[in-house]
């Protein structure tokens, strides 16, 4: 761990990563690509110093509230919360300041702030994220080691669910030759049903690989998938996206089975539900409120 100074901690769209890297393992994680010019080992968490500071400025000189997503680069449950808080720290800022919040994980550890974030709902507006990849527990723990299985998310959604805090699941990615089969499929979409989930974000049965990203994915194929890197170097070579062969039959029982449930499906649709914010509860003089 070591920290960093930053002036802003908002990107132009109102989206905000608290640390950068990650140790939760994840083979695929596209966050690990060169692209991101990362100057730091992955697993070497780099803290964004003041950032519950830098936010409440940031939050003090909108002159319209809105929704603040975090999560898309970094998950902000990573063990490293528990002892700096950060996490904590913004979303109590966010409810005092009467924003709305889309917050974007893979860890049971969100349970901890679930009387946060169901006030934040209650005031305004809240949206869990939780990305679901495999209905099979031991695939779970070998393409995702170090951070809760899909049974422990599964079961945060249904606590988030008794709150009456709305869920949005991400299906992705879907793995060629590891996670991309029909019963795969129905066992998440299942997972979204009980749920009552709000809506799915799929993007077809497949992932992205780049330098970086492939290296590290490669290495962990050997390791817990033998054989399976050279069917990735057979079928994509060195592009970019690698989809399934079964990626339609796979899509279309997603779609099929959100339709049946009222679940949102269309990326453009559940998209902009996580963006609109049409609450207008000012706040003139927020006050520190204690959970």
């Amino acid at each position: 761990m070591h920290y960093k100074k930053y002036k802003t901690i908002l990107s132009p769209k109102n989206g905000m990563n608290l640390y950068r890297g990650c140790t939760h393992g994840c083979i695929y994680c596209d966050s690990r690509s060169a692209c991101y010019k990362m100057d730091h080992n992955f697993e070497d968490i780099e803290v964004k110093e003041s950032a519950p500071e830098i936010l409440r400025r940031e939050m003090a000189r909108k002159r319209k509230k809105c929704m603040i997503g975090t999560g898309a680069m970094c998950d902000p449950y990573m063990p490293i919360e528990n002892e700096l808080c950060l996490t904590r720290r913004c979303l109590e800022s966010i409810y005092e300041y009467g924003f709305g919040v889309a917050i974007q994980t893979k860890s049971a550890g969100i349970l901890r702030d679930i009387d946060l974030l169901a006030a934040i709902h209650k005031r305004t507006k809240c949206v869990v994220q939780m990305t679901l990849t495999t209905s099979n527990e031991d695939i779970c723990k070998l393409v995702e080691p170090n951070v809760s299985t899909t049974r422990e998310r599964f079961e945060a959604l249904m606590a988030f669910r008794e709150r009456g805090v709305p869920t949005v699941v991400w299906l992705t990615p879907i793995l060629p030759f590891i996670n991309d089969t029909l019963d795969n499929a129905r066992g998440l979409m299942d997972y979204c049903v009980r749920a009552g989930t709000r809506g799915v974000l799929y993007f077809g049965a497949g992932m992205t690989l780049r330098e970086g990203n492939r290296e590290y994915f490669y290495s962990c194929l050997d390791k817990s998938f033998p054989g399976v890197k050279n069917k990735y170097v057979k079928r994509f070579g060195e592009a970019y996206a690698c989809f399934s062969e079964k990626s339609a039959a796979i899509s279309d029982c997603i779609i099929r089975e959100a339709i049946r449930h009222g679940i949102l499906f269309d990326q453009k649709d559940v998209f902009a539900y996580l963006h609109s914010f049409d609450h207008d509860n000012s706040i003139n003089n927020p006050k520190q409120l204690s959970f």
